[in-house]
C-alpha cells in the first residue's frame, strides 16, 4: 500500500499528515488551547502556535467518558484526557482546483459518549465523493455538556455550554483554515447524528455561529436534551451533592476532581434522572445565556435562528436498538405509563391513541422511537420549516440480517449508507449476497443526495421542500419514494408534550 507524508499550513503552525488509498488525513489537529488546569470548564481558547511541523499521523485522546464507550477495535481502547479539543480532515488526493464543498461531522452519543476516531465516522467515503471532510471532538458529560455555571463564586467562574462554544471555536477554525486543505469556507455543512443532530440543529440558535455553516444536516436528533438556567442550577446542585460537597464549596472541588470522579458523578445524576423521571436529562445544551438565548424549537420558530437550509429526519425503527442496547429509553408499558403519568388524561389518550396496537410490544417500541426522536424531528421541521428551506426524511432501509437480528432500521443505520459502510468488508457482513447490491443502491442514493446539498443547499429535484401544506418526507428504501404527511396522527399526538413540569 502506496503511503507518503502530506503537509499543510495552519494558522498555528504547520501540520503533517498522510497519503493513502486516494486521500490526504490528517488526524487530531488541536483546535483550541487544552482545556486543563484552569481552563477547566472555561470556554475554549484559541490554540497556541508551534514551532516545526506537528505530526498529525494518529488520534490522540477522547474526551473523559466511561472506558467502555472507547473501543476502537478487539482489545483497543482510545486513550482518553481533557486534552481532547482536536478535529480530523480528510481530502481528495486529486483536488481539482475548484474548493471543495466541506462538510464537518459532530459525533452522537447522548451527550456522554463518543469520539470522532471511532472507526465509522473515518469519511473517506465522503471525501472521495468530492468534499473536504471534517470530524470534530468536544467536551462531554460533566466537563462539557453539564452546565454547572450556577456553582460559580466570586473567585472561580465555570463558564455555561461549553461544548456548544467547543463547536463554534471549530467552525471559527475550519473558516480560517479549510482553504489550505482545499475546502470553501463559504460552504460548510454541518452535519451529525443522535446527540450530534441536537448538536447541529441546537448550533443554528447559537448567534456566534451565524455564518460559520451554511446548511445543516440533522440525523434523528434527540427530544428532551434542552433546558432553562433554572432546571439546569438544580442539577447542578444536585450533582454537588453526588461529589459529595457542599454547594458553596463545589467550583473548587470541580477543578479538583478526577475526571474519572466527575463521569462516576454524572453517570449517578443520570441513573436518578431516569429512575425518577425527572423530567430533561440533565445532560445537554441550556439556554437563557449569551451562548444559547432561546430554546433552539422556539427560535427556529419565531425566525431567531440561521435561516440555512436544514435536511432533518429519523429511522423507521428508531426505538429498537434501545432494547437491546442503551435501555435508556421508554420502550416496555411501565416504562411509558410512568413517561405519561403526569400528563394531562387527554394528551395521554392522544398519545397512546396514536399507535393503535398499544401496549403491544412493537407498538411500544414505535411509541418510545417518536417519543425520543420522532417527536423531535418533527417539532424541529415545522419550526424551522416556517422561515428556511427544510427538507424531510425517513430512512426505512435495512438489508436481512438487520430485520433477522430484531433490529430493522434502527436508530444509527442510516450511518451505514452516509458513511459507505455498505462497500467496505464490514458492510458485506451485514449484506448476504441477496442485499448487497439494494445497499449499495441506498448507499448511492443517500451520498448522492448529501453531497448535492453540501453543494448547492437543495438535495435533489424530486425530493420537495417540507411545507404545513405538504409535509413532504423523502422515504429511502429499496425504492425510494416521497410521501405526503405519512403518519399525521403519531405527529400530531406529540405537539405540545413536554417533560419538564
Amino acid at each position: 500500500m502506496h503511503e507518503h507524508t502530506v503537509r499543510a499550513t495552519t494558522t498555528a503552525g504547520a501540520v503533517e499528515g498522510f497519503t493513502r488509498d486516494g486521500v490526504h488525513r490528517w488526524r487530531s489537529i488541536p483546535y483550541a488551547r487544552p482545556p486543563v488546569g484552569a481552563l477547566r470548564f472555561r470556554a475554549p481558547q484559541p490554540t497556541q502556535p508551534w514551532s516545526g511541523v506537528r505530526h498529525c499521523h494518529a488520534f490522540t485522546k477522547c474526551a473523559p467518558q466511561e472506558r467502555r464507550y472507547t473501543m476502537l477495535g478487539v482489545g483497543k481502547f482510545q486513550p482518553m484526557g481533557e486534552d481532547c479539543l482536536t478535529l480530523n480532515v480528510v481530502t481528495p488526493e486529486a483536488a481539482h482546483g475548484e474548493a471543495l464543498p466541506v462538510m464537518v461531522f459532530v459525533h452522537g452519543g447522548g451527550y456522554i459518549l463518543g469520539s470522532s476516531a471511532t472507526p465509522l465516522y473515518d469519511g473517506v467515503s465522503l471525501a472521495r465523493r468530492g468534499c473536504v471532510y471534517v470530524s470534530v471532538n468536544y467536551r462531554l458529560g460533566a466537563l462539557g455538556c453539564l452546565d454547572l455555571s450556577s456553582l460559580s463564586t466570586a473567585d472561580i467562574t465555570l463558564d455555561s455550554n461549553l461544548f456548544l462554544r467547543d463547536l463554534v471555536l471549530a467552525l471559527r477554525w475550519v473558516r480560517e483554515n479549510i482553504a489550505e486543505f482545499g475546502g470553501d469556507p463559504q460552504n460548510v455543512t454541518l452535519f451529525g447524528e443522535s446527540a450530534g443532530a441536537h448538536a447541529v440543529a441546537t448550533m443554528l440558535a447559537v448567534p456566534a455561529a451565524e455564518g460559520l455553516f451554511h446548511q445543516a444536516i440533522s440525523e434523528s436528533p434527540a427530544t428532551g436534551m434542552v433546558r432553562s438556567r433554572e432546571v439546569a442550577a438544580e442539577f447542578a446542585a444536585r450533582y454537588a451533592t453526588l461529589l459529595g460537597v457542599r454547594k458553596q464549596d463545589a467550583a473548587a472541588a470541580l477543578l479538583q476532581a478526577s475526571p474519572a470522579d466527575l463521569v462516576a458523578a454524572q453517570n449517578r445524576l443520570i441513573d436518578d434522572g431516569v429512575r425518577n423521571m425527572l423530567g430533561a436529562f440533565p445532560i445537554g445544551p441550556v439556554f437563557g445565556d449569551d451562548c444559547l438565548p432561546l430554546d433552539p424549537v422556539d427560535a427556529m420558530q419565531r425566525g431567531k435562528a440561521h435561516r440555512i437550509p436544514l435536511i432533518v429526519g429519523t429511522n423507521a425503527e428508531e426505538g429498537r436498538l434501545f432494547t437491546r442496547f442503551l435501555p435508556l429509553l421508554p420502550t416496555t408499558e411501565p416504562m411509558i405509563e410512568a413517561l405519561l403519568a403526569e400528563t394531562d388524561p387527554a394528551a395521554r389518550e392522544r398519545i397512546t391513541g396514536a399507535y393503535p396496537d398499544y401496549p403491544e410490544r412493537s407498538a411500544c417500541i414505535r411509541l418510545g422511537g417518536d417519543f425520543a426522536f420522532g417527536s423531535a424531528a418533527w417539532d424541529i421541521a415545522e419550526a424551522h420549516g416556517r422561515h428556511a428551506p427544510t427538507y424531510v426524511y425517513r430512512y426505512d432501509y435495512a438489508p436481512r440480517v438487520l430485520n433477522w437480528s430484531g433490529l430493522g432500521a434502527t436508530h444509527a443505520t442510516e450511518l451505514l449508507a452516509v458513511f459507505g459502510i455498505y462497500r467496505t468488508k464490514l458492510g458485506a457482513l451485514l449484506t448476504a449476497a441477496a442485499d448487497r447490491r439494494s445497499a449499495r443502491r441506498v448507499t448511492s442514493e443517500v451520498q448522492r443526495r448529501w453531497r448535492s446539498f453540501s453543494r448547492t443547499g437543495v438535495p435533489g429535484d424530486d425530493w420537495p421542500v417540507y411545507t404545513d401544506a405538504n409535509r413532504a418526507v423523502m422515504v429511502f428504501d429499496r425504492k425510494s419514494h416521497v410521501e405526503f404527511d405519512p403518519h399525521p396522527e403519531r405527529r400530531m399526538a406529540w405537539q405540545g408534550f413536554s417533560l419538564a413540569h
